[in-house]
Order: C-alpha cells, then structure tokens, then sequence
C-alpha cells in the first residue's frame, strides 16, 4: 500500500503555527521522556543489537547505552536552550520606488532523512527539524529498526500530550519505503542521506526530491616537516581511535619524508587498540619491525573510508604532494594538517577544498555538538545551500517579504 505523506505535510503547516516556546516545551518533555524510558529503550535496542555480529564496525554505532541515552536527553534540552532559527530578518532594504524588502528565515516543511545503524540519529533529526519548524520522515537501516520504532513511539507519545499529530514525525521502516521517499516530490521538501558514500550515491542517483549530501568521510591527516611529535601522536591517535565508524574518523596518515624516523612513535599507540596499518613501501620499511599490525599498501587502500581500526600510511615529499593526495582521494568533508610551519599551515588552510579543515587539532572535532550548533543532523561534503555540520540555521531556507503602498512596474 503506497504510504501516505499527506498528514506528514500537513503537520508541517500545523507546527508553523507553534511558538518557539512551545516547541521547546515539547523538546523538555521529550528529554524528561527519555531519561524515563531508557530501560524499554536499551530493551529494543539489545534486540537489533543481538542481530549483528559484533566484529561489524557498524556495532558501535548500533549501539545505545545508558550515558549515550543520558547524553542525547542532555542534547535535547540544548537545542532547547537555542536561539530561534526562524522569523530573522536576513537581510532588509527600501528600493528607490519605495518597495521594502525583508529576506526572513522559514522552514523547509517536510524533511526527509535517510540513514543506516544509528538509532540516535531519530533523535537529532526529530530535535533539530522540530526547533526549526519542519516535520520530519525518518527512514532508518534494518539494522536498527528496534530501536528507531521505540525512539518514535516516545516521541509520538510527546507530540500528543502537546497536540500535535504522529505525523509529526512519520517513521518508514521497508526497504520499499526508501523508493516512494525518494520520489516524494510534492511532499517532502528535501533529503539528507547520512551514512556510506553507498547510500549517499544511491539517494543522489534515484532521488526525484532535491538531496543535500552528507557523511562520507575520506580523511586525511598531513604529519609536516615542521610537526611537533608530541602533539602529532595524540592528534593521530584521537582521530583514528576515538570512534573509528564516525564520518570525521581518520582513514590516512600522510607523512613527510623527512620525518619517516618519528612514524615508530607517532603510531605507536594504535598498536594498544588493534589498528591495522597499510603502510606504503617507505612507511613499511620505517615501521618494520616496530609496529605488530603492518601491512603493505596497495592502491585501493588511499581513498577508501574504512570505518574500522584501519589506517593507511602514505609517505610524500613535501606539502605539495600531500595537497595532490588529498585531492585525488579526499571526499570534502574534513582534512587536517600538524605543523609548526604558519606558512606551510595557511596554506593548507588555504587550498584545501574541504567543508572542515584543520591545524593541530584532530578531525573528530567535525561535530555539530563541538561546533557549538547543538545535535547536527549531518556534515554536508557539498557546496549549494550548507556546507559542514548543518545545524538549526542549516535546515531553514528563506522566503522575501514585499511591503508596498500602490507601487507598480513600468
């Protein structure tokens, strides 16, 4: 039976209609609501939970644990506690003939997500989408479809203590339900992929809906000539192993070769987390005998985002070469530098086309939680309408109000 998106559209006029206040009542409550039920919550959750093999690297992002539910109740009384993304004024003037114009942020209306093993992702999406007026579809992997219908339940449950209907927030659960998302032209506004550069290409190619793309990280870290060995090793062993099946993880270590003696102590924490490394020749020669878990590169490891205790190793010439890496296998979506160089780092800086790019710091710091921006509900890799975490003022668009008195055109 072809699913109805009706009622979503028409809640979505519904919530133009609520105060900021009382979305954010219904952002407390929700919060309340899920410190209360994190026992039935972890409940489903153990049940996608025992049909994954552990090994999967998508287990971790499966995954719901008592501080994790603790955590994302704590996120929603954030993005409660944010400024307003919608009603501001943009950007305001008075022609010659005496038109006023006022560009105003507005919602979307109808957003779509579609997204793989993250059950939490139910509720940044519903949080973020909600403060910024639009209803949302949420479209989660089978993998986790256990915890995505409790999360929506206690949602809808929330909803309907403040008046407004389920459709709210329409949970799709078929794998046909992706087909008829993706050609719900008419009544859903847009779509945000997040997980593998594999759905994200699938929702780019089908979609009859307009996509912003997000998640797919291939990233790099460059160790420079002039990089600080202490700082390196922790910035390295941070990006990798904080969570390896996160978009920000890092995939390749690029390092110069003036530096190769340094690569033993920059890796050499990894080895207490079981990271394999594929080293490229001259980083296999530096690390032979000096690092357990070695393997020899081949080229379909640069450029691949690993999601797993996996890096690779590539050795370069200068900062140049590292440049031309990072183009060639680079996605868009974070790269960093370690340099005490200011020149070699502005460059970097400078010339790296990527949403996020750093200097001394890790890569996992691309979060819309870290920016400040509260729950994200993705890091868009493309460059029309946001690029990087999309946050609150990310998932509004705009509309032109005309005010005249009589005026008309020649």
């Amino acid at each position: 039976m072809p699913i109805n998106f009706a009622p979503t559209r028409d809640a979505s006029r519904e919530l133009a209609t609520k105060s900021s206040a009382e979305l954010n009542a219904i952002l407390l409550d929700l919060a309340n609501a899920t410190d209360t039920a994190i026992p039935s919550l972890l409940e489903a959750n153990q049940r996608d939970l025992n049909r994954m093999d552990r090994a999967n690297p998508m287990y971790d992002r499966l995954m719901l644990t008592e501080a994790r539910l603790h955590a994302i109740a704590a996120d929603l009384r954030h993005v409660a506690d944010l400024p307003s993304p919608l009603g501001r004024e943009l950007k305001h003037s008075v022609l010659p003939n005496g038109l006023e114009l006022t560009r105003v942020s507005v919602p979307f209306g109808v957003i779509g997500i579609i997204f793989e093993a993250r059950p939490n992702v139910c509720f940044d999406c519903f949080a973020l989408c909600l403060k910024a007026g639009s209803a949302c579809v949420l479209k989660g992997g089978s993998d986790a479809k256990d915890s995505c219908t409790a999360i929506v339940a206690l949602i809808h449950d929330v909803l309907r203590r403040h008046g407004l209907p389920e459709a709210t927030a329409l949970l799709l659960t078929s794998h046909e339900a992706t087909a008829e998302l993706l050609n719900a032209h008419g009544d859903v506004d847009v779509i945000i992929p997040r997980g593998s550069s594999r759905l994200i290409n699938f929702v780019r190619e089908n979609a009859h809906v307009p996509v912003i793309e997000t998640g797919a990280g291939v990233v790099n870290t460059y160790f420079d000539a002039a990089a600080d060995l202490d700082k390196g090793r922790a910035i390295v062993l941070n990006a990798k192993t904080r969570r390896v099946s996160v978009c920000n993880a890092l995939d390749c270590l690029i390092i110069n070769r003036g530096r190769l003696a340094d690569l033993p102590a920059l890796v050499a924490p990894m080895a207490e987390k079981n990271v394999i490394i594929y080293a490229d020749d001259e980083a296999h020669t530096a690390l032979d005998g000096n690092y357990p878990l070695l393997q020899h590169a081949t080229p379909e490891h640069f450029g691949t985002e690993f999601m797993d205790y996996k890096l690779a190793i590539r050795t370069v010439a200068d900062l140049d070469e590292a440049l031309d890496h990072i183009r060639r296998y680079g996605s868009g979506h974070s790269e960093a530098i370690v340099t005490e160089d200011a020149a070699a780092a502005n460059r970097f800086l400078t010339e790296v086309d990527a949403a996020c790019v750093y200097h001394n710091a890790p890569t996992s710091f691309t979060d819309g939680g870290q920016f400040g921006l509260g729950a994200e509900i993705g890091i868009s890799t493309q460059k029309l309408h946001a690029r990087g975490p999309m946050a609150l003022e990310e998932i509004t668009t705009y509309k032109w109000l005309i005010r005249g008195n009589g005026q008309t055109r020649a």
